[in-house]
């Protein structure tokens, strides 16, 4: 499989204008994957926030099964804040504001003393498709800011107002160099690079063998797949589907849609990709 890599321009051009209005926020809200946190975790925008106070929001979490909440666990002992959290599901919003909230008390409680209320700014990052838009709408209310199920939908900055705090949505960006693969071909299953730019043979082969892996139940209630090479695995998905071209050859592009389609929209069932030793040399 070719190296996987995309870094386009309007990246570096986002990395710029977040760079040039770090200074107006409070804070930095790092939305990550929680199926693929350290995947998912961007070191450049680490460095980029500085000595900003943090916050780690591991979104989807519906779709991660107990392996986030270890995940989670560990990100937390490095004294990091952090939270995990659906942002389709309104019960996530007391636990998000919540923690934004103990990121900015003793701020706040400094500016009670002097007698107004001020407002708070965070800045809201992450690689593309964590879900930041969707959990700025989460906050708001309502939907104020732009959201899409594919890499690369916010291009610019937007300013949202919600309650005591205003959110900055800001365009998703990558590292500009991927040092593991591994992680790189999780971002890819996740939707987190643009499709157009892989090759989705490829990227779901890798899927299947690292689920028949993990998740080998998965696989088999839903295709029916009891073991085999990838390639096998991919067989059974068009005999189980009924994915075939006329003269009964099987319709590989149609199998590796579905499957593609299923892992993103949790019909697999509850995943984590990432594993404890994935975090390692992460500093949160």
């Amino acid at each position: 499989m070719k190296t996987i890599q995309w870094y386009p321009g309007h990246m570096a051009k986002a990395m710029r204008m977040m760079r040039e209005n770090l200074s107006l926020a409070d804070g930095v809200i790092f939305v990550l994957d929680a199926r693929c946190p350290a995947s998912s975790f961007n070191p450049k925008l680490k460095e980029l926030a500085g000595a900003k106070p943090l916050l780690y929001a591991l979104n989807k979490g519906d779709l991660a099964d107990g392996g986030a909440d270890r995940l989670l666990d560990i990100i937390r002992r490095q004294g990091a804040q952090a939270v995990k959290l659906n942002s389709l599901n309104g019960g996530s919003k007391r636990d998000i504001l919540g923690a934004m909230e103990k990121i900015v008390a003793e701020k706040r409680q400094k500016a009670l003393e002097r007698g107004y209320m001020r407002t708070f700014r965070f800045m809201v990052a992450g690689v593309p498709n964590t879900g930041k838009s969707t959990l700025i709408n989460l906050l708001a209310g309502g939907r104020r800011a732009e959201t899409g199920d594919k890499a690369g939908v916010t291009r610019g900055k937007q300013w949202i107002r919600i309650e005591n705090f205003e959110l900055m949505d800001t365009p998703g960006t990558m590292p500009p160099a991927f040092g593991n693969q591994t992680l790189a071909a999780r971002l890819a299953f996740v939707g987190s690079i643009n499709d157009d730019i892989l090759d989705l043979d490829d990227i779901v082969l890798l899927l299947l063998e690292e689920l028949g892996q993990k998740y080998p139940q998965s696989l088999a209630a839903r295709y029916g797949i009891e073991g085999g090479s990838p390639a096998d695995m991919l067989d059974a998905v068009c005999q189980k589907r009924g994915f075939k071209l006329r003269g009964g050859e099987y319709d590989y592009d149609r199998a590796v849609r579905a499957v593609l389609d299923d892992f993103r929209k949790g019909k697999l069932g509850r995943i984590t990709l990432d594993a404890e030793d994935d975090l390692d040399g992460l500093k949160f």
